[in-house]
């Protein structure tokens, strides 16, 4: 692995920080660690590793006192991001991502529909949806769906419930509070999903602090997925790392 160092600058006045990782060629496993400025929205590295320490190394890199005026960074819940949080950000919260823990339960709720038999076109589109983003003919369509089977009813509407506490928690405390009453409603049904929260849920809480999320991540990863198709894809990482920073950079 090769380790840079980011012009000072880019990293000056950083609170709130977002890490994910990206498939540099489709269909591979060769993962790449995007690192961003939440509330800019701009990239701030590109690590040619998903190794923890790899991580580690390359955003030490960066002077302590930059790293120690992070306060927040948001990740999905891959076993090796705490770590590299504790050693390169001492003072920062960890804050596992909203979008990364719903698709939890919305995946665990598709597999509940297969199970049932539930078939019918569009019906994994409806049932995952927010229901507050559905048209009056999408509410009558998903009550059909609904209306096959108790279960699949149940589940929903936990999924919704779920969701809720994302919507209208306002503290960690409370909306800790509040999942941990749905984890006791809902493990029978979303035993893989409340497991899994279960063990993650201090820093799923941490969410209610200012609503750190990654979706200014995703967009990154986007961008970076149009610029690699405008170059027809990327070859030497070093070459394409630095396209990328110049990119984000204007």
């Amino acid at each position: 692995m090769t380790i840079s160092v980011l012009k000072k600058n880019t990293w000056d006045s950083v609170k709130r920080v977002g890490i994910d990782e990206i498939a540099m060629r489709k269909g591979h496993q060769d993962f790449v660690t995007v690192v961003g400025d939440i509330e800019q929205g701009t990239l701030l590295d590109v690590i040619d590793s998903h190794r923890s320490a790899d991580i580690i190394e390359a955003l030490s890199q960066q002077p302590i006192e930059l790293r120690e005026q992070v306060e927040e960074v948001s990740i999905d819940m891959w076993g090796g991001f705490p770590k590299v949080i504790a050693q390169v950000f001492p003072n920062a919260i960890l804050v596992y991502d909203r979008f990364h823990v719903m698709k939890l339960v919305t995946q665990e709720l598709n597999k509940l529909r297969k199970a049932v038999g539930m078939t019918l076109r569009g019906s994994r589109y409806l049932l995952l949806k927010n229901q507050s983003d559905l048209n009056e003919e999408q509410r009558l369509q998903l009550e059909l769906i609904l209306n096959h089977s108790c279960c699949l009813r149940i589940a929903y509407e936990l999924k919704e419930e779920f969701r809720q506490i994302y919507e209208t928690a306002r503290t960690p405390a409370s909306g800790k509070r509040r999942f941990q009453i749905w984890l006791n409603h809902a493990q029978q049904l979303y035993q893989e999903s409340c497991q899994t929260i279960h063990g993650h849920l201090d820093g799923i809480s941490n969410y209610f602090i200012s609503h750190s999320s990654s979706g200014a991540i995703e967009g990154i990863n986007n961008r970076i997925k149009l610029i690699k198709r405008q170059g027809y894809g990327f070859t030497n990482f070093e070459n394409s790392r630095s396209r990328l920073l110049a990119c984000f950079s204007h």
